[in-house]
């Protein structure tokens, strides 16, 4: 409820709501600049690990449940904080999920359910050779495990700044919430969960997540109006509308189209086409226009690992894939600002497309003539829930700069990252300190 109240607010500002009062000054106009591609919590990432061959503020990693969860109602945390800490370390925020079917590598089913006798199936499908299992994803013992788990997490790191966001998991192969081609159709058994144990999932995440944003593989009825977003790990090979399985067209038909300027969209770049997609001409064998891609899903993020291994990109080939991260999600630029030493105003526009999903508070500050900050100021303002468009949202304040000396002082916003170290919120303006996360609105004189 919290969250949408916030949204809902953020949404009347960017129609264009009239300022609480007239700025004190008259409006100047602020001048746009590229923002930087490492912005906050939008772009390419990687999965965990140390690269700096491009520019990025997340990273992604799994984790097995059975290194988590140790009994029904028993949990070792170090492994999701030994992630989330190492990511952080590097000023980086999460994008994480929890699986108990990988292809390939060791169940990730709790010990204490398989001693229970817990049904499991093995399958040499993707180059599994039964390495790992599928649970009986409709045991009740198993439902609730699940449950309780997702109560667990949600109680200990909802609101955790070290979390980007969380994608549901547990469910089916890779925990993307699917068991093909063991479907019903196209092999005749039907190892899927049933739409009543995914209703009891899907509204487990939503209740025990306010403030983290979650994200579903796949758009449903069971999900269609919950607090849940949405991840193609298929982009930009199977998201167009061409097919009835492509992300878009799933979209389209459980009518969730306007969905994301609520609630995020990410996921993966199709790993066959991480690296070919940039060339030019493309040369990827199968591949779907990534402009369209974005335009109609209005992503904010997609795991492209491609873009970190090895000596990564270079030339026109990096530019290309630079400008592709660059157009995920929000682009937030100060239009115009007005500025006296009693009210500060501005009006923002989002050249991106899809809002900035987080409620993080923004600040002003004084800056004297050697840099110094010599006043803050908090503001009742966030960006959250601006709208993609031409049309800005209008924010104002009160200041009082009582008690400064005379002189001349630069006003300056920021949107600090509540995540101790992690990359500050930047605007893309010319007058944008990328280092520090200072935007320069005008100055004031002091007398």
């Amino acid at each position: 409820m919290r969250r949408a109240l916030v949204l809902a607010l953020a949404l009347i500002l960017a129609m264009g709501t009239p300022a609480v009062a007239k700025p004190a000054a008259s409006w100047k106009p602020l001048a746009y600049a590229t923002a930087p591609a490492d912005n906050p919590l939008k772009g390419f990432l990687p999965f965990a690990g140390d690269f700096d061959t491009f520019p990025h503020s997340m990273e992604w990693f799994y984790l097995p449940l059975r290194d988590i969860m140790t009994g029904p109602d028993t949990f070792d945390w170090k492994p999701v904080e030994q992630q989330l800490d190492a990511i952080a370390g590097r000023g980086h925020q999460s994008a994480f999920r929890v699986y108990l079917d990988y292809p390939g590598r060791p169940t990730g089913i709790p010990q204490y359910l398989l001693d229970d006798g817990l049904l499991t199936r093995p399958y040499p499908d993707f180059g599994n050779n039964g390495v790992s299992v599928a649970p009986d994803w409709n045991d009740p013992r198993l439902v609730t495990a699940l449950e309780n788990f997702i109560t667990a997490l949600g109680r200990r790191y909802d609101g955790d700044p070290r979390i980007g966001f969380l994608t549901l998991g547990l469910i089916g192969f890779w925990g993307e919430w699917h068991t093909w081609p063991y479907d019903g159709s196209t092999q005749p058994e039907n190892w899927m969960a049933s739409t009543e144990v995914q209703a009891r999932i899907l509204n487990r995440y939503d209740d025990a997540f306010d403030t983290t944003r979650l994200l579903a593989r796949y758009p449903s009825p069971q999900n269609r109006d919950l607090n849940i977003g949405y991840h193609d790990d298929s982009f930009a090979f199977e998201t167009l509308p061409n097919q009835s399985w492509h992300f878009v067209q799933r979209l389209i038909d459980e009518g969730v189209t306007e969905k994301w300027r609520a609630e995020p969209v990410g996921g993966e770049l199709r790993p066959e086409i991480q690296s070919c997609l940039w060339d030019e001409p493309v040369s990827c064998p199968q591949y779907e226009d990534f402009t369209a891609s974005v335009a109609q899903t209005h992503a904010s993020w997609l795991i492209n690992h491609a873009a970190f291994t090895g000596t990564g990109f270079t030339g026109d080939k990096l530019q290309r894939a630079l400008s592709a991260s660059r157009s995920l999600g929000y682009e937030l630029t100060v239009t115009q600002a007005a500025v006296s030493p009693d009210r500060v105003s501005i009006r923002v526009a989002n050249r991106g497309t899809a809002p900035f999903y987080y409620d993080w508070p923004a600040e002003l500050a004084a800056v004297d003539r050697r840099g110094h900050v010599v006043r803050r100021w908090r503001t009742p303002w966030t960006v959250a829930g601006i709208q993609p468009g031409p049309d800005p949202a209008e924010m104002s304040t009160r200041i009082s700069t009582r008690g400064l000396r005379d002189g001349r002082y630069d006003i300056v916003l920021r949107v600090p990252n509540p995540m101790r170290g992690g990359i500050p919120l930047r605007f893309a303006n010319t007058t944008q300190d990328a280092r520090t996360g200072w935007l320069k609105l005008g100055s004031i004189t002091q007398r």
